[in-house]
């Protein structure tokens, strides 16, 4: 049952570009505070364990994270887009997930010994067992956070996600401390799914009902498992890698590869997840304002390749010092694996509106599609960078987003009528811009500093620079910029 209902209805777009403005800037501090702990938490964590207990805990994750997306099985985003959603069916999609994580959760512990057996590694029996409980909370979970993104309601969401991951992030190094190894980052994992799970129970105000029958689910399930397979393919497309490493190499390999893959996908998590979250249920009710749609399409996508090309083209320009201050001396190997994977992350940020796309739109089958040639076209690429180790690996992920970059925004221009040309526009100016910015700091840390320290001072006052001249003599990239200025006032204008 529900227990509060929205001042306006979920269909309607009054007022849309004010609520839009206030749940951007919501999601951003609370994404904020959420980069701070886990950077935090990296930081702290790198320190206190090996790059081998990072290891054994990707070699388990690696292998049983598509259960995660198993979970979902594309309920969030299907009760997100929806144009209208019941009680009842609301209820119905809480006990589907829930069944759901409760069933992989089972799997994964039954499987735990065929996940030891597949890397020869005993002590992963123990550690499957213990994250399959994450399935279920996460189960649980979905629908009260696709309530609380269908409501526009994202300060509380903030909550959930920074609530979850600094209690998560206290007990992972409270257990570092005490010597328990590998076991901190499974004590993490699961806290973190416990507490995020109580705070958007707590913030949703809402207690799901018993199952229904009789009530409409088809479109529900028909988008879901559409969007589901889409999601699998690129989840195989982004830990194949790992799994390879892991079984050729070992853990010590596989822990460089994924602290370096983590540097990445953190900012892109943080960052095109709750874009994402705003954008989603935005652009959802903006189907039939083409218009409208073009606009907040493309603003979003301005704000969204500016900020997250910016801060990889710095880290990519200044990994050896970053590493070296911030995770210590014994990550080294991983520097030249991050900046292979930062330029990889580059092309996978421009290409993310496709997805906004695909998602408000409802094209679920034609995202599978598109999936299925792009992802096969990464895997195919990461196979064959492999034979080089750990850095071939970051080499082939990397080529492979930057081939599907153009293919996602010709696709989604046909198939959803979407802007395609600004899109890949957008895109290409925030990477030239960016890449002559990161060369520019780059170049003048390494000839003129001789400390790890100074080359990331020297690095920041360079690319600040070069990022001033470039809007000085580029109009196009100066105007990009003006409009993520004046986005929150334009939006608000235009609700």
């Amino acid at each position: 049952m529900s227990v509060s209902s929205p001042a306006t209805p979920p269909g309607s777009t009054s007022n849309l570009g004010s609520r839009a403005a206030a749940g951007a800037a919501k999601t951003m501090a609370g994404q904020g505070a959420r980069m701070v702990v886990q950077f935090g938490g990296i930081i702290l964590l790198a320190r206190l364990l090996s790059p081998e207990d990072y290891g054994l805990m990707a070699m388990v994750t690696a292998l049983v994270g598509i259960c995660e997306i198993l979970r979902d099985f594309g309920l969030s985003s299907a009760a997100i887009q929806a144009k209208s959603l019941s009680n009842a069916q609301r209820d119905n999609l809480f006990w589907v997930n829930s069944a759901i994580g409760l069933g992989l959760g089972l799997t994964v512990f039954a499987g735990a010994g065929l996940i030891a057996d597949f890397y020869h590694e005993p002590r992963l029996v123990a550690v499957a067992q213990v994250m399959s409980v994450t399935f279920l909370l996460s189960g649980m979970n979905t629908q009260y956070r696709a309530h609380l993104s269908r409501g526009l309601q994202f300060g509380r969401l903030a909550m959930s996600d920074v609530g979850g991951q600094t209690l998560g992030l206290i007990s992972g190094v409270l257990a570092a401390l005490a010597g328990w190894g590998y076991w901190a980052l499974a004590i993490q994992q699961v806290v973190g799914g416990a507490v995020g799970l109580i705070i958007s129970a707590i913030a949703s105000r809402w207690l799901p009902g018993r199952p229904h029958r009789g009530v409409p689910m088809r479109d529900f399930l028909t988008y879901g498992t559409n969007l589901m397979a889409a999601q699998m393919l690129g989840y195989v497309s982004q830990n194949i890698g790992q799994v390879v490493i892991g079984y050729r190499t070992g853990a010590e390999a596989l822990g460089l590869y994924n602290r370096a893959f983590q540097l990445l996908m953190m900012p892109l998590n943080q960052i095109n997840a709750p874009a994402t979250t705003v954008a989603l249920p935005v652009l959802s009710k903006l189907q039939d304002e083409p218009g409208r749609y073009d606009i907040f399409l493309l603003r979003g996508q301005t704000v969204l390749v500016h900020v997250v090309v910016a801060i990889f083209a710095f880290a990519c320009a200044q990994a050896s010092p970053l590493i070296t201050i911030f995770l210590g001396e014994k990550w080294q190997p991983a520097v030249i694996i991050f900046q292979v994977l930062a330029v990889g992350g580059i092309f996978q940020v421009v290409a993310y509106a496709s997805y906004w796309v695909f998602l408000s739109k409802g094209l679920a089958g034609s995202q599978l599609v598109y999936a299925v040639i792009a992802r096969l076209l990464i895997i195919a690429c990461i196979f064959g960078g492999a034979y080089w180790g750990a850095l071939g690996v970051a080499a082939g992920y990397s080529l492979g987003l930057a081939l599907t970059w153009p293919l996602s925004t010709i696709w989604v221009a046909r198939v959803g009528n979407a802007p395609g040309w600004a899109m890949f526009n957008n895109g290409l100016r925030a990477i030239v811009g960016y890449g002559v910015c990161a060369l520019v700091s780059w170049f003048a840390a390494t000839h003129w500093a001789q400390t790890p320290v100074m080359e990331l001072v020297i690095g920041v006052v360079a690319i600040l620079v070069a990022y001033g001249v470039v809007c000085l003599v580029w109009p196009a990239f100066r105007n990009d910029v003006r409009t993520i200025l004046q986005s929150k006032e334009l939006l608000r204008r235009r609700g």
